[in-house]
């Protein structure tokens, strides 16, 4: 589970967890993919070579942190200004970064998490000064990726008070898994194919305990049944995100898989062309979990060094 909580002015809290370089001069937000948590980190021998701390935050219903009150349709926005609150908290008590000031954070979203960095860095621009998108899908009515039943299942559920919406995607994600939630599995079976793992990521899931920890956090994704990956799919399918790319001023790295059976190269041009100061890492033979191979080159450009540098 996440290392600890902290507590929003509503009062839901959130799980924290750090990885990284517990003292490294920069600090960089994590956004995990749905279904996901913040446990998962993309490489740590990666992480710990790097001159960052990496702060992952749990979104609503998620490993430790709380699901939104009854009766809220959740929104990538609102999954934003959580992070937001959390880190002008950090930057006032400075508790979790050593009583140093912190100026501006980075932030890297993998998959579904690149829409809430994405959303961040429009929100909150004093706070942002560089973003990584990493395997994010596009809005579905621009770039088409979510089969045609579920994108119709979405379009029924967005006319539903949310409490409806949410218990009836539950109940059809509990029968997706014939009612056995990752981890729960008394054989210790967990899969992993939600994060859509594809024959192009053979690759990745060879580095050293890339499935072990996929496995550990989707197991933590579901900790508190199906009510995380339900609100994360409802907030970027039943309602608007709340940003516009368009008003990201921080710089942005776009990265995608060439072989990336759910987001293709399609996805990362409709990005380029709405983030305003955004490039595009392509990846040969990569697939969707790209986050994992090149969690190198996110953290170099998040530290403002040429992307293929390899750390002093």
């Amino acid at each position: 589970m996440a290392q600890r909580r902290f507590t929003l002015a509503s009062g839901r809290r959130l799980g924290i967890t750090g990885h990284g370089n517990p003292v490294g001069s920069h600090v960089v937000v994590f956004c995990h993919p749905a279904p996901g948590s913040g446990v998962f980190d993309p490489d740590p021998l990666v992480s710990a070579d790097h001159d960052t701390r990496i702060i992952a935050i749990d979104r609503p219903g998620y490993g430790a942190s709380d699901p939104l009150p009854a009766g809220t349709w959740p929104t990538v926005a609102g999954m934003a200004d959580d992070i937001s609150e959390y880190l002008h908290s950090v930057d006032d008590g400075a508790h979790e970064l050593d009583n140093r000031t912190v100026k501006s954070f980075g932030v890297v979203g993998w998959s579904a998490g690149g829409r809430v960095a994405l959303a961040l860095a429009a929100r909150h621009p004093h706070l942002v000064d560089r973003v990584v998108a990493i395997a994010t899908p596009a809005p579905n009515d621009e770039v088409s990726w979510i089969p045609e039943q579920f994108a119709e299942q979405s379009t029924k559920l967005a006319t539903l008070p949310a409490d409806q919406a949410l218990e009836q995607l539950g109940d059809a994600l509990r029968r997706q898994h014939g009612g056995l939630l990752p981890g729960s599995d008394p054989d210790g079976n967990v899969p992993i194919d939600e994060l859509g793992v594809s024959a192009a990521d053979a690759a990745a899931l060879a580095h050293p305990g890339a499935r072990e920890r996929l496995e550990g956090m989707m197991r933590d994704a579901y900790r508190q049944g199906t009510i995380g990956v339900a609100t994360d799919i409802l907030s970027y399918t039943a309602r608007p995100w709340g940003f516009a790319p368009a008003d990201v001023r921080a710089k942005t790295l776009l990265i995608y898989g060439q072989s990336d059976p759910i987001a293709g190269m399609a996805h990362a041009d409709w990005y380029a062309a709405k983030v305003p100061d955004a490039a595009v890492l392509s990846v040969p033979q990569a697939g969707h979990l790209v986050a994992i191979s090149e969690w190198g080159r996110a953290l170099n450009f998040l530290e403002g060094r040429p992307v293929g540098e390899k750390p002093q």
